[in-house]
């Protein structure tokens, strides 16, 4: 597949310790490493973290043409703090350079020829008018299917964006806190299951896809008609930072392959677990590695 994905890339704190980080990034990278070509569209600041970034994004094979050099702001950081479970809190500074992404009107043609078939966003950048200026002109110039990652964070998303971004999604990926603060932000009742959720604002908001994910418990997914849970794995779990993007992934890996919902779901879950097992968004990791978790099912 070739995969457009607009947002965020900062450095998480952990510790006192500096990792990489940014849902959208954390999903490009994890969807490289899965064999796919991404295009990444953000901002670093002309500093020494930016330029980090710009080599490492050369390290993982992720071309840093479309990442904007911004003039008298920081690259973004992200203070994270974990709780004894390995579930982060976290501390976000913005403005940071990764609001001002910018594309000329030459590289948007670029980008379109390349005749992508996803775009990725989320809704942190689009809180910030030239940032969502931009999604919305990516998304106007391109046919392509369009995967939003719903990643609420507190201070960085209202209830008219979430909407908004809602209706222009051809699939959704949320986590179940997500799917009752969004029932919540609608006034609307919470839903009596996952499956009473997934139908309703897939019917309503025309969803080919949705999936919710539960942590350890695994995840909900609904592909058409077709609803499924599946189990998680068990994992020690070192951080839970960047685990929902590979997860994210993965579940488009799958889906973007074809395969059977239940497959999909599997992976997913498998990937996931695999990197919440280790420090950082992402770490190393191989889908032999993903598939040894437990014990693979016949799918």
């Amino acid at each position: 597949m070739k995969v457009v994905s607009i947002g965020e890339v900062l450095w998480d704190v952990i510790e006192r310790e500096e990792h990489l980080g940014g849902a959208p990034f954390n999903f490009a990278a994890h969807l490289r490493r899965l064999g796919h070509t991404v295009f990444f569209v953000s901002g670093v600041g002309r500093d020494q973290r930016g330029e980090r970034i710009l080599h490492k994004m050369a390290e993982l094979g992720l071309p840093t043409g479309y990442v904007s050099r911004v003039k008298n702001t920081a690259t973004g950081v992200v203070e994270v703090t974990l709780d004894t479970a390995g579930q982060p809190q976290f501390i976000i500074h913005r403005p940071a350079a990764y609001d001002f992404p910018k594309l000329s009107k030459l590289e948007l043609e670029q980008l379109s020829s390349e005749q992508p078939d996803w775009i990725y966003f989320g809704t942190l950048l689009q809180m910030n008018s030239q940032a969502k200026a931009l999604t919305a002109a990516l998304l106007a110039s391109n046919s392509a299917r369009r995967f939003y990652d719903v990643n609420l964070r507190a201070g960085c998303y209202d209830a008219p964006l979430v909407r908004e971004l809602m209706s222009q999604a051809t699939v959704v990926k949320l986590n179940d806190d997500e799917a009752s603060e969004i029932a919540q932000m609608f006034h609307r009742p919470q839903p009596d299951s996952l499956e009473e959720f997934c139908r309703s604002y897939a019917s309503e908001f025309g969803w080919e896809t949705v999936c919710v994910t539960r942590g350890a418990r695994g995840c909900a997914l609904l592909i058409g008609n077709e609803y499924i849970e599946a189990d998680g794995y068990p994992v020690e779990v070192a951080d839970t930072v960047g685990a929902g993007d590979a997860f994210a992934a993965a579940f488009l890996h799958g889906l973007g392959s074809g395969w059977q919902p239940s497959r999909i779901a599997d992976f997913a879950n498998r990937v996931g677990a695999l990197v919440a097992s280790r420090r950082g968004a992402i770490p190393s990791w191989t889908g032999e590695e993903a598939m040894a978790l437990g014990q693979a099912p016949k799918l």
